[in-house]
Order: structure tokens, then sequence, then C-alpha cells
């Protein structure tokens, strides 16, 4: 099996929680979204805004990391009805985030009219280029 490489949209807020606990989470917590990746593919987060629908605009890449092994597992309820699906992730502690702005004009992605609207997929497969670039920029190497 080939690795492949994934772009999650999530608030910075929610990013940082993420990474300081090591899951990944997508699409609001659904199973089909986790359930897509695999150990060892490539997972880069994208994050319009600082708040889930507030906070400042950023539209920025805010985190990158590789999906760990092991299976997606559904959080316990804690006292409401949100039980979200994740997934282990290593993320790569010296990331730093990097506008989209900053590579727009080098990425596959965004090479199409009205790109920002696959965005609102919340998950989105990206090619081996882009991923590769956007890594360059966020780790330095």
């Amino acid at each position: 099996m080939s690795t492949r490489y994934w772009l999650a949209v999530v608030s910075r807020d929610h990013v940082r929680r993420g990474v300081e606990l090591g899951f990944a989470q997508a699409n609001h917590g659904k199973r089909a979204a986790v359930e897509r990746m695999s150990a060892g593919d490539g997972l880069v987060y994208y994050s319009p805004r600082t708040g889930m629908r507030e906070g400042e605009p950023i539209k920025s890449f805010t985190a990158l990391g590789t999906i760990a092994e092991g299976p997606a597992w559904q959080v316990e309820e804690q006292g409401g009805c949100f039980r979200p699906w994740r997934r282990a992730v290593d993320y790569d502690r010296d990331a730093r985030q990097v506008p989209i702005d900053d590579l727009r004009t080098e990425l596959d992605l965004t090479s199409v009219p009205n790109w920002g609207i696959v965005l609102r997929r919340g998950l989105v497969e990206l090619t081996a280029h882009d991923f590769e670039l956007i890594s360059r920029a966020m780790v330095g190497q």
C-alpha cells in the first residue's frame, strides 16, 4: 500500500489541542474521515481561523505529522453527546505556521479555480508534491 497525504481543515485552537495530545480528528469527529488514513500517511492541517467560527483569520498551515500505528478510536462520552473518532499522530514539533499565500502559486491544490470550495470538505487528499512543498516550508528542509 502506498503512502497517502491528507490536509485537514481545522481551527488553530483545535489543532493545537490535537498536537498537544497526539491525535488527529477531522470532519467534526466523523469516523469515515480518520478511517481513510493509514499508518505512515502524511497529515497537514490548514486553519482558516484561530477559533472554530470565530477568531482571527490566519489562512495558514498549522501542524504537520505522520499517522501512527493503531486503529481509529472513539472518545468516550464526557458529559455530552459529542463522541469524536480519532487517530494517533506523530507530530513534527519543529513545524512552524506558514500562510497558504506563501505557497499558493506552487501548490496543485490551489491551481484550480474555486480551490477554496474543495477545503469545505474538511479532509482533502493532497498530492505528494503538495505535501513535500508544505513540509519543507513548515520545517525548513
